[in-house]
């Protein structure tokens, strides 16, 4: 009932004189305090003058105390998202009342980080893909910045700083790419990282996605695409190498006009000492295309 009475006269005199933040005799130690889901907080406030009535103000741990110059304001177990808390002070002597209010910071770390490829079966080379980055239960968001990664490489990332909820709440990003050949076997991955100012932990918290695998799959192509041109002595043994990248793994065909080569499919490099000279024109091809390759054979000198 004192403390009541206390307060209410706190809150009339309020309307009697103006507060002047370099007059209210008041001071938080400290005045911006970052705390982790659940953790223990501390503050002290903290008169420079002598007080009549000086408390905190909050939802959770309110206390006050008479004429004492210090009062603390302690919370075992913070888990619940209040409203800053206000120390607030009634004064013998004029300026006769005034409050600071504490820039209190509650995070908590997300619940999940995962990471999805918005489309079923096979990627392309060429075609466009959303990736999807999913944060679960985060707080504050508007201190929080995923970041997208392709290997070890920063490739983008995207902050909430224009959002202001201060309970945890669920964020996503898209990152939009057109993989190439240089993707197939690359792997993508998001971290979710709140970055708390000076006052937060160092290194900021953050918590990884597990790595997205991606496979791709594209036409066949030769790393020497150009005409080979070989001469030969009779009786002399020649390979033709006819290997190709590709995804699906290529299927190779062997034609000439001046052999039958029809017991040579299927195999990348044709090796034979009784190869006549002529064109030997080798094909690789999966679903995505075909590729063509032609070996000149010429009698040596």
């Amino acid at each position: 009932m004192e403390r009541n009475t206390l307060r209410c006269l706190y809150i009339v005199c309020m309307f009697c004189t103006a507060l002047a933040g370099d007059s209210c005799s008041l001071e938080l130690r400290p005045s911006r305090v970052v705390v982790a889901f659940g953790e223990t907080v501390t503050v002290n406030c903290v008169a420079s003058r002598p007080v009549r009535v000086l408390g905190w103000e909050s939802a959770v741990g309110a206390t006050h105390t008479q004429n004492d110059l210090t009062v603390q304001w302690k919370v075992d177990s913070l888990i619940d998202w209040i409203e800053e808390p206000i120390c607030y002070g009634v004064f013998f002597t004029a300026p006769r009342q005034c409050e600071e209010k504490l820039n209190l910071v509650l995070y908590k770390s997300p619940d999940s980080v995962s990471i999805s490829l918005n489309h079923t079966g096979t990627m392309v080379e060429g075609k466009e893909y959303q990736l999807l980055c999913e944060v679960q239960n985060i707080a504050p968001v508007q201190y929080l910045t995923l970041r997208w990664y392709r290997g070890q490489t920063e490739v983008y990332n995207h902050s909430f700083a224009d959002l202001s909820p201060t309970t945890p709440v669920q964020v996503s990003s898209s990152l939009l790419i057109t993989p190439t050949v240089a993707d197939h076997g690359v792997q993508y991955r998001c971290t979710a990282e709140l970055d708390l100012g000076v006052d937060g932990p160092r290194p900021p918290p953050s918590v990884t996605s597990k790595p997205l695998d991606i496979t791709v799959h594209y036409a066949p192509s030769f790393s020497h695409p150009e005409d080979e041109t070989l001469e030969l002595s009779k009786g002399e043994e020649a390979s033709l190498n006819c290997t190709a990248m590709g995804n699906p793994p290529p299927a190779y065909t062997w034609s000439t006009a001046a052999l039958s080569l029809e017991k040579m499919e299927d195999q990348p490099v044709l090796t034979s000492s009784t190869l006549r000279p002529g064109t030997y024109t080798c094909t690789a091809s999966n679903i995505l295309g075909k590729k063509s390759k032609q070996f000149i054979i010429k009698p040596k000198p």
